[in-house]
């Protein structure tokens, strides 16, 4: 057999790119059952052929697209450490700016937060384990996705949020809120980016949104002043050429001190907005 050790499967990787050579750590890490420390202390280690095999399998799966996060199940995100399937979006460093805006603008005061389409409970778990004193509501519309985001709130040990099955405000009607978040789908459906590397393995109903990808969006607003307490936030995340869009909508829907938050390519990627 081939040399397969951990030293020359990292060498072909960095051949191809940087990202192939993370990737190729990632899935080493998760076939050895080992740390990424471990790659570099033992790496003339040679893998036996069950875990050559293993390892070919997924890496082709990777050379096809999908996520490297869909094929170990596990995805860190804001230090924290997600399970993450085929059902949900893998969580992306876009969404900090989300969290980051939350813990910034809002109060570190008892809160109660609504976290609209949470799949993995990624952005709900995040500001209920920076604020312990907040109380989070996760909401999704797939029931599989609600028991996904239970399962990480336990893995994660947060007991200041739960989570219920329905569409966007259904399961929290009467109800109101110091903040709602939300990284709702704002693809349109003929959007080229739905193809490209990764993307095209992930649920098209939690990427994809009519009316030009703005429809989820403008629910969301509809809805949030009857959900928002006086002097409440509403936080959206948004593609980067929606900006200008959600801004109106968030200004013709009565809210003030509304602001565009850019990502860090200098993109527009989160509109906020204060209500009184």
């Amino acid at each position: 057999m081939a040399d397969v050790s951990i030293a020359s499967i990292l060498k072909s990787a960095a051949t191809v790119d940087e990202d192939a050579r993370r990737d190729a750590e990632v899935i080493l890490c998760h076939v050895l059952g080992k740390s990424r420390s471990y790659l570099y202390a033992y790496s003339e280690v040679e893998l036996n052929a069950e875990q050559h095999d293993v390892f070919d399998a997924l890496w082709q799966r990777r050379c096809d697209g999908e996520p490297v996060a869909y094929l170990t199940g596990i995805k860190e995100f804001w230090s924290l450490e997600f399970e993450v399937n085929d059902q949900t979006l893998v969580p992306r460093p876009d969404t900090e700016i989300l969290i980051e805006m939350a813990l910034e603008r809002v109060e570190a005061k008892p809160k109660r937060v609504l976290d609209l389409g949470t799949g993995s409970g990624a952005v709900a778990l995040a500001l209920a384990r920076d604020r312990l004193n907040w109380n989070l509501i996760g909401v999704d519309i797939d029931e599989a996705s609600v028991q996904l985001a239970k399962r990480n709130a336990d893995r994660n040990g947060i007991v200041n949020a739960e989570f219920r099955c329905g569409s966007w405000y259904e399961p929290v009607a009467n109800e109101k809120f110091d903040l709602i978040v939300s990284n709702p789908p704002y693809i349109a459906d003929d959007d080229p980016w739905l193809q490209s590397h990764g993307v095209k393995h992930e649920p098209l109903r939690a990427l994809v949104s009519a009316d030009s990808g703005l429809a989820d969006i403008k629910l969301i607003i509809a809805g949030a002043q009857s959900h928002l307490k006086a002097y409440g936030w509403l936080m959206l995340e948004h593609g980067h050429e929606q900006g200008a869009e959600v801004r109106e909508l968030l200004l013709n829907a009565g809210f003030d001190v509304v602001e565009t938050v850019q990502d860090l390519a200098g993109l527009d990627r989160v509109t906020i907005g204060f209500y009184n």
